[in-house]
């Protein structure tokens, strides 16, 4: 994405089947707005049975402004009281993120620790869904509770997000 550019909106619902290796071929539409030059992508930990991918730069700058205003008021001495919330942080820091490489047609391995949260066997399909800013991979009994969940919110969201 070129710098000040509008950015891309990533839409659109697909079905794939993770292999024997834990790997899922990702469709151009998806794989190209999250991956760098490189074909680097960063892998993150949503919610139980959804993964997220972004791209390098924007997940770094996202997490780089948060982490730099929790370093900021420790180093202040504003977060004494808050050393639990602070290691249960980094805790959930150290695991929520990884980055990896999409190999030849965009395929996308799944490492171990990644592999139990989505909760899909191999040979088990996924959901790759476009989630404007990033694409999400869903375990299909997840997405399809949160489906059912969510879908009846679209209009009145549409018109708070749009007004």
């Amino acid at each position: 994405m070129a710098v000040g550019s509008a950015p891309t909106f990533i839409t659109g619902e697909f079905k794939r089947v993770v292999d024997d290796r834990f790997r899922i071929s990702l469709p151009a539409e998806l794989a190209e707005p999250v991956s760098s030059p490189t074909g680097d992508v960063i892998l993150v930990k949503e919610q139980a049975g959804c993964l997220s991918l972004w791209r390098p730069e924007e997940w770094q700058q996202r997490l780089d402004d948060g982490v730099t205003l929790i370093q900021q008021k420790i180093q202040l001495g504003r977060m004494e009281q808050k050393w639990g919330e602070v290691q249960r942080f980094g805790r959930l820091l150290s695991t929520r993120s990884r980055t990896v490489r999409l190999a030849g047609r965009s395929r996308l391995v799944i490492p171990e620790g990644f592999r139990e949260f989505l909760d899909v066997p191999p040979e088990g399909e996924v959901m790759l869904i476009g989630a404007v800013i990033c694409v999400e991979i869903w375990n299909p009994v997840a997405w399809l509770q949160l489906l059912r969940q969510e879908m009846p919110s679209f209009n009145p969201l549409l018109k708070d997000l749009s007004g």
